[in-house]
């Protein structure tokens, strides 16, 4: 072999191991991303595409004798769509998420802006704030109901001290709606102050000393520094506590059970209610994806204006 052949040969290897080189570089964060995509597409795309799937088919407790599920295309969907029941789950589950949720977050900033400032006992009454947010929700849900019984609850022997008369506030069609809310603000507000705090302590102490000696302190220091350098967090914090609230089923299946006369039906109960009461799983099916669509859509339009704000 001569000397040119040599070179040429030796020239053409170079060229191979820097072609493997970069094909090597561009796919190493593709194989470390590899197990996280098949885990997600097994346990959580899967599942997705089963459930839209059912959706579009008749699939009921005899289809898991005779595995026959007759395709039924959008028929379950305009099924759902023109029940009576359908508006009103759709507003109870508006009214509840707007309620909890509001209240859930005003209540948790200001509990965290109050155990921003240290003081005795500090920790051990954010360790028991965390305690609703410990218990088994059905426990929770048991609790408050028998605290809210209209005959023998404690809350209505509370008020009875004051001669205020005993309220229903479970068994009213108009109360119990507002009963329900009152118990998810209560599950809900450990998360939002474990959050939040969190948040608050990630906030440079040295612009709260800059700010105080431009006046800024009280109200003003908190919307000119407090609030921007928390808006990340409340961002997660909104869009966490929405789509969670969103597919509560067990407290108000625990405190009312959709009664009465549906005033605490939502869509997660009643997507429930269709696939595991009435063993209809196809149009279980169909209102469970127009909650996920429902959720998906709050998310991005949310996360989408609060990147707006800043640059406006």
């Amino acid at each position: 072999m001569t000397s040119a052949h040599l070179s040429l040969t030796v020239a053409a290897g170079e060229r191979r191991t820097i072609l493997w080189t970069r094909l090597l570089r561009r796919a190493t964060p593709w194989l470390f991303s590899l197990p996280a995509v098949v885990f997600v597409a097994m346990f959580f795309g899967y599942p997705i595409v089963q459930n839209v799937v059912m959706s579009l088919q008749e699939y009921t407790t005899s289809t898991f004798y005779s595995s026959e599920a007759p395709w039924v295309g959008l028929a379950n969907y305009a099924t759902i769509l023109s029940s009576y029941l359908f508006t009103t789950t759709l507003v109870n589950t508006a009214l509840f998420t707007v309620g909890s949720i509001t209240f859930q977050f005003v209540i948790g900033l200001a509990l965290a802006l109050f155990f921003k400032r240290a003081f005795p006992l500090s920790g051990f009454l954010r360790s028991m704030l965390l305690l609703p947010w410990l218990i088994p929700l059905i426990a929770s849900s048991a609790v408050w109901k028998w605290l809210l019984d209209q005959e023998s609850g404690a809350l209505n022997q509370f008020l009875g001290l004051f001669g205020v008369p005993a309220v229903p506030w479970l068994v009213d069609p108009t109360l119990a709606l507002a009963g329900v809310i009152g118990v998810n603000i209560w599950l809900g507000i450990p998360f939002n102050v474990a959050i939040l705090y969190s948040g608050l302590q990630a906030v440079p102490k040295e612009l709260y000393e800059a700010g105080s000696l431009d006046g800024a302190t009280g109200w003003t220091a908190f919307r000119h520094i407090t609030w921007p350098n928390l808006r990340p967090v409340v961002s997660v914090v909104i869009v966490l506590g929405v789509v969670y609230t969103l597919k509560v089923v067990d407290i108000i299946l625990g405190l009312t059970g959709g009664g009465p006369a549906n005033s605490t039906q939502t869509l997660a109960t009643n997507a429930y209610n269709k696939s595991f009461v009435e063993f209809n799983f196809g149009e279980g099916a169909a209102i469970s994806n127009v909650l996920i669509v429902v959720s998906l859509a709050f998310a991005l339009v949310y996360l989408y204006l609060s990147r707006r704000e800043p640059s406006e």
